[in-house]
């Protein structure tokens, strides 16, 4: 699976699927869930008051130098994640990541 079987342009940038695994020993990226194809993350934060989906977007930000921003899936594991800017550049720096 490659990172564009779970993104797509957009006009504001970049769309990421995403399932996260909140509560996480170790924080990150940790490859594809091809049943669900979306892109697995890790976090070590706790599902409680948004704390979960700060740590996503500060992560997917610091990978890619970019403002990421969950625009679906608050309240769910599975959520879209934008990235804000070039979605080529998103798109190349997150790939680099995997």
């Amino acid at each position: 699976m490659r990172l564009s079987d779970v993104s797509r342009k957009t006009a504001g940038g970049l769309e990421v699927s995403l399932y996260v695994s909140p509560r996480s020993s170790v924080s990150g990226i940790d490859g594809f869930d091809e049943w669900r194809k979306r892109l697995i993350v890790r976090v070590r934060s706790p599902p409680l008051d948004g704390k979960a989906n700060r740590e996503v977007e500060e992560m997917i930000g610091g990978i890619t130098g970019m403002k990421a921003v969950v625009t679906s899936g608050a309240t769910d594991r599975r959520k879209t994640v934008l990235i804000e800017g070039d979605a080529d550049e998103a798109a190349e720096r997150l790939g680099g990541a995997l």
